[in-house]
């Protein structure tokens, strides 16, 4: 499999890095040195395209692979409010692309176990529920994807909480109010803290990456799912 990497930062660097280790070739390396112009002709070379660039590029790095009918997967998170244009042009263009808030076996499992908490809280309102999130310095968007996702699971089953509302810190809030205190550390990779309070106890789910390389592999078995296909993906469709 031929990859094109739109975006080779230090993400970028690791999937080249596991993709070669699992047999495949790197077809294109775009990052801001050789993306003006856009390498049009680079870029039909590819089977797949792996994009991991920055909030400003994606779209347009999603434009340009639909329009040579190249499957893309998409990691770089921070365009929510434009996702449902992509959905409508790729079915339009009959084009590919799978994204995710996170390519990480472990945390999509705690995306799993995030929701089936809130559920079981919906019962018990003498809890209040908060969330963290950790990244590294480099991190453009606050809170990240896989915050808003967390944040989205909880609201979509604890009826108290209606709206998510990102601070610095923790600050008093409403009763709908649901708090994410986004934190941009050194290196870190990135951790994520669900926390119920009361006044008696309190209950706590983390997830701690360690390193890069679990979003990367993630993203590399991606584009190796989303060979041949057409349509919209995600990684509930990969994990079945």
């Amino acid at each position: 499999m031929k990859i094109a990497l739109l975006g080779y930062g230090k993400m970028g660097q690791t999937i080249e890095r596991i993709a070669l280790s699992r047999g495949h070739t790197i077809a294109l390396k775009l990052d801001e040195h050789n993306s003006n112009p856009f390498p049009t002709e680079e870029l039909k070379k590819a089977d797949v395209a792996i994009e991991f660039s920055t909030p400003g590029t994606v779209i347009g790095n999603i434009s340009q692979c639909f329009y040579v009918g190249l499957p893309i997967v998409v990691g770089t998170t921070g365009w929510n409010d434009q996702y449902e244009w992509v959905k409508s042009k790729c079915n339009e263009m009959d084009a590919c692309i799978f994204s995710s808030s996170n390519f990480s076996l472990g945390v999509n499992l705690f995306f799993k176990l995030n929701e089936q908490l809130a559920t079981l809280m919906n019962k018990f309102p003498a809890y209040e529920v908060a969330m963290e999130e950790i990244h590294h310095v480099h991190k453009l968007d606050a809170p990240s994807g896989t915050g808003i996702t967390l944040a989205d699971g909880i609201l979509s089953n604890l009826d108290r909480k209606t709206v998510w509302k990102e601070y610095n810190e923790q600050v008093p809030s409403t009763q709908e109010e649901l708090i994410i205190v986004s934190k941009r550390i050194d290196e870190v990779p990135g951790t994520h803290t669900v926390v119920y309070s009361s006044e008696v106890d309190k209950i706590t789910i983390t997830h701690e990456a360690f390193n890069r390389e679990g979003f990367a592999l993630g993203a590399v078995i991606a584009a190796e799912w989303v060979m041949g296909k057409k349509g919209v993906f995600g990684m509930n469709d990969l994990l079945g």
